[in-house]
């Protein structure tokens, strides 16, 4: 099993933080690597410009996708990486208590209040910039299920045991501080989606799930796409014998690759998904597919 097939498991398996992830990743490697050769090929183009958010509102008229496509583009690796590891913290525990469809929900919403609220603030300051990262949905995440659970309870490496809301509120306060910095566009979009993630919450907990449209909006197009599977209709005639069984060992065969799903899913969340075998592997992508 190559890596591109280990990567299409990891896809299958994963939840929806690892896809999110894994979406993320894929937005940053595959265009750099195709504008760095038509960079060296003499055709130099900004592609961030064209996902990028802009400060200026009448920008959104000839890419009005960028509200949401710039919390999917980074501009460089270290930014990636570090937004990566927060979003990989900050989603896992925010999957304790809520759905994946919540998950996602959260994202795209809190992206675009995210990018209106920095658009409005640089417009009345008279400042024309551009925004890309997803810092703002990850900050959002982190203070959903900080507002949700606060005192969750969190092993630190060296800084050892602390509660959530401690880690919260130290990122917020950077925030704050180093509000009037260089970045200061990115600091106001974290501030915004953590804004939102505490309005998630409190209106969820009061009985309105924001992430139901969001659920609403995808499904509406992932069944335009998905394929008929009811078959024609065929005229039949009715057969009063007894029909012959014929379908044991199919039920037979399809009750052992189960078993053996079950068997490797409980090996991965005893052992991680690294124990397992090549067979093993081999035999979860071909399920997968």
């Amino acid at each position: 099993m190559n890596i591109i097939d280990d990567l299409k498991l990891q896809y299958n398996i994963g939840g929806i933080v690892t896809k999110l992830i894994l979406w993320n990743v894929a937005l940053f490697v595959f265009p750099w690597l195709f504008f760095a050769l038509l960079s060296l090929l003499g055709f130099p183009i900004d592609y961030l410009q064209f996902v990028s958010l802009s400060s200026n509102p009448a920008h959104l008229l000839w890419k009005p996708w960028s509200l949401l496509s710039y919390a999917f583009f980074h501009s460089g690796i270290m930014h990636i990486v570090f937004n990566m590891i927060v979003l990989n913290f900050s989603g896992r525990l925010f999957m304790t208590y809520f759905t994946a469809k919540q998950l996602l929900g959260l994202y795209v919403l809190s992206a675009i209040f995210a990018g209106i609220c920095y658009m409005l603030v640089f417009y009345v300051l008279n400042i024309n910039a551009p925004i890309v990262g997803a810092s703002a949905a990850i900050m959002a995440i982190l203070v959903a299920t900080t507002t949700y659970h606060p005192l969750m309870d969190l092993r630190l490496l060296i800084i050892g045991n602390v509660k959530l809301w401690h880690v919260t509120a130290v990122i917020i306060f950077i925030d704050l501080v180093q509000l009037r910095s260089e970045n200061m566009g990115g600091h106001i979009s974290h501030l915004s989606g953590a804004l939102f993630g505490f309005i998630f919450i409190k209106l969820l907990q009061n009985g309105t799930d924001l992430s139901r449209g969001v659920s609403r909006f995808f499904g509406f197009f992932a069944n335009l796409f998905q394929k008929n599977k009811t078959t024609p209709f065929k005229k039949v005639h009715k057969n009063y014998t007894k029909p012959v069984e014929k379908s044991i060992p199919k039920i037979i065969t399809k009750d052992k690759s189960q078993q053996q799903i079950d068997e490797i899913l409980d090996k991965i969340s005893q052992s991680g998904y690294d124990s397992l075998t090549k067979e093993e592997k081999e035999f979860l992508f071909k399920v997968g597919k």
